[in-house]
């Protein structure tokens, strides 16, 4: 059941072209300012972003934490209600290779 209402949130996400695909990418060291770069680039700057990525990255993880409205969460973490609160989702490649094995 669970699974089948993270798929339906991903369904509208993707319908209202809210998902954004990215290469994978880290970080030498934990810089904010990389990430508030990368949100900015990526036009998602002052909006309630979640960041998928397929494992624990610490040094993603802590670039994002000060950023308001910025969320990281792996895989196996990943929930319908984050989906769904976030305005758009950046997701890695790998991310996705993971998500369509998944359903």
């Amino acid at each position: 059941m669970k699974q089948l209402a993270r798929k339906s949130a991903l369904s509208y996400k993707a319908k209202e072209n809210k998902i954004i695909i990215l290469e994978d990418f880290s970080f030498e060291a934990p810089k904010t300012s990389k990430m508030a770069g990368m949100s900015a680039n990526l036009n998602i700057m002052n909006k309630k972003s979640l960041f998928v990525l397929p494992e624990q990255n610490n040094n993603i993880y802590l670039s994002s934490r000060n950023l308001q409205g910025v969320e990281v969460v792996t895989i196996s973490d990943l929930n319908t209600y984050n989906i769904m609160k976030a305005s758009t989702l950046v997701i890695t490649e790998s991310a996705v290779d993971v998500l369509q094995s998944t359903f």
